[in-house]
């Protein structure tokens, strides 16, 4: 049996670790995000200039805007959940009592959780099946399932940060509703 001063720096070398993947897919996630809108910003301001000045239209920017779209828009779960920038119906949670409020805080990610967990599922299948047709965009003949993969794992990894919302109202007493923000009327 250990114990509790070996236990206490084991729990340390966890939380450190998990603080470094935390930060880690943190930066990842803005990086991605934020090239992803550059590239559908450049991709669609670069085709109308070229089609205005040339009156020819780049063939490739349809595919690569749409690379990027599918990529900010599913990768941009997680990093709406991780902010509290998410679409939310927060009437009922603002006019109930701080008990109501506690449970809807734990409740409430828990089922957004599930139901992502549910779509990167079938998000995965879907891919797999894209993957094993072989299929490729029709101007670069990128392998298409490359373009996908980005909703599964978007989901995936929302599922984690909603998961780690409701870990952090399970643990501590104030309504955490996302790591920039404890409480929906704190600004």
């Amino acid at each position: 049996m250990e114990s509790s001063q070996t236990k206490e720096p084991k729990k340390k070398a966890q939380n450190k670790v998990f603080k470094v993947l935390d930060a880690s897919l943190h930066t990842a996630e803005k990086f991605i995000l934020s090239w992803s809108i550059i590239v559908i910003s450049v991709m669609t301001c670069g085709n109308v200039l070229t089609r205005i000045i040339t009156g020819s239209s780049w063939h490739f920017a349809a595919e690569i805007s749409r690379l990027a779209v599918i990529v900010a828009t599913f990768l941009g779960i997680s990093y709406a959940a991780r902010k509290g920038r998410h679409i939310s119906m927060s009437a009922f949670f603002d006019l109930s009592p701080k008990p109501v409020k506690k449970f809807l805080a734990i409740f409430n990610p828990l089922v957004t959780a599930i139901v992502l967990i549910t779509i990167g599922y079938f998000g995965t299948i879907y891919t797999y099946g894209i993957y094993e047709t072989g299929r490729t965009t029709a101007a670069l003949e990128f392998p298409f399932w490359l373009m996908v993969v980005a909703i599964p794992l978007g989901c995936f990894i929302g599922a984690i940060q909603f998961l780690r919302n409701m870990w952090m109202n399970i643990v501590n007493k104030e309504i955490y509703i996302a790591e920039d923000k404890k409480d929906y009327d704190e600004q």
